[in-house]
């Protein structure tokens, strides 16, 4: 039986502001998703000495990370001064999450950049990485 184990430089987060195209974020060297939800606790006297959840809010975080490149102004979503602006003007962004195979699944939304750091280290690559929060439901598809 073939592994369906892939290579996790194929996984992309692409994202964009205003109804533009989805663009993969520049430099990136890794991107993750984290999918929550709450579960309230429901427990009574007739849970036989068991907690009893119910299924409460759900939500959902990207994390990302890549390497800074000030000199890269072909999208303003390959630099982290593009990024930032998306801060500085609350803005709205739609998001994608997957790999570009076909067959292959996708999750889509919107949501808002919660935080973005830059970093450099002496005699290291400078980096930058943050976070989106996601604002309303996920989509999931096949590409």
């Amino acid at each position: 039986m073939a592994s369906s184990v892939f290579n996790g430089t194929n996984l992309v987060l692409k994202f964009v502001a205003d109804g533009g195209t989805l663009e993969a974020l520049g430099h990136s060297t890794s991107c993750s998703m984290t999918i929550s939800q709450d579960l309230p606790e429901a427990t009574t006297k007739d849970s036989a000495g068991f907690q009893e959840v119910i299924s409460g809010l759900r939500s959902a975080e990207l994390s990302f990370d890549g390497l800074i490149d000030y000199t890269d102004t072909s999208d303003s979503l390959k630099n982290v001064d593009g990024i930032a602006s998306l801060i500085t003007g609350r803005t709205k962004i739609d998001w994608s999450f997957g790999t570009a195979a076909t067959g292959d699944t996708i999750f889509t939304g919107e949501g808002f950049i919660a935080s973005l750091e830059q970093s450099a280290e002496m005699e290291s690559p400078a980096t930058y990485s943050g976070t989106i929060t996601v604002t309303g439901a996920i989509t999931q598809s096949t590409n």
